[in-house]
């Protein structure tokens, strides 16, 4: 499959895909990971959490992270190994891009100012496909990323 393929099968199973497992490095280079809830805009990838929480304070440290999606009950059979750069959001357009009903229960709305967006540069992506297709999307040079 060439990258134009890998990259839409990939935004493909982003799709499928509303949860994923999403690893920082605490103090004392220990990973720490935890569920959180995947939004997308093609390979931009977001993840909306509290200003307060340990993993802001992890990735001001450290901005690498890991997150982990598919082969899991609800989503596709699909697996996403991606590796990325995080910066943490207080953009409002972006806080309003990704506001959805679902936050209502951590934040007051997109104007708390509680709420920040996680925000993933895709450094590698490796695909599994559930039929045994497998790629490896990394950005390319012209990209800016």
């Amino acid at each position: 499959m060439n990258n134009n393929e890998l990259e839409q099968t990939i935004i493909k199973a982003l799709d499928d895909n509303k949860f994923g497992s999403f690893g920082t490095i605490e103090a004392g280079n220990k990973p720490k990971v935890r569920y959180m809830a995947v939004f997308h805009d093609g390979l931009n990838i977001y993840l909306a959490t509290n200003r307060t929480t340990h993993k802001v304070e992890e990735l001001k440290d450290n901005p690498n992270a890991f997150l982990l999606l598919g082969y899991e009950q609800g989503g596709g059979k699909d697996v996403l190994e991606i590796e990325a750069r995080v910066d943490v959001s207080k953009d409002d357009g972006l806080r309003s891009k990704i506001w959805n009903k679902s936050l209502e229960e951590w934040f007051k709305g997109p104007e708390d100012p509680d709420y920040v967006v996680l925000e993933l540069k895709p450094t590698r992506i490796e695909y599994m496909g559930k039929n045994k297709e497998h790629g490896v999307w990394q950005p390319s040079v012209s990209a800016g990323r």
